[in-house]
């Protein structure tokens, strides 16, 4: 197969924009991790979700995010999907109850808050 001149150049760039839009997806996603890491918590905060935790997620995911009994291991929860807690924890999800009927934003921050900074 024979590429003409303006096609393999074409090609050429089209491998170039993929190549950098990839290594560009990396570096957003890095630099969104290191955002969701540098998230400072009170520890008044951290103490709230702990007790929200313990009283509402504990029974399924273990005392102090240990031993989950067939729920998700919150220790492994990606820091950086803070909106995707936020919706698992609103609207349930499998055999997970909704709590946004039950918990206020300012209680999911802080369940947020316990699950990033808590019991490592």
């Amino acid at each position: 197969m024979h590429l003409s001149a303006s096609t393999a150049a074409r090609l050429a760039g089209l491998a170039c924009a993929l190549v950098c839009a990839t290594a560009l997806a990396g570096v957003l996603a890095r630099a969104a991790a290191v955002a969701a890491q540098d998230e400072s918590f009170s520890p008044e905060q951290i103490q709230k979700g702990a007790r929200i935790y313990e009283r509402t997620c504990a029974p399924c995911h273990g005392p102090r995010m240990a031993d989950p009994q067939g729920a998700g291991n919150l220790r492994t929860f990606p820091r950086d999907q803070k909106s995707r807690f936020v919706v698992l924890v609103t609207k349930g999800k499998n055999n997970m109850p909704p709590w946004g009927d039950v918990l206020k934003p300012d209680d999911i921050e802080a369940l947020w808050a316990y699950v990033i900074a808590g019991e490592r």
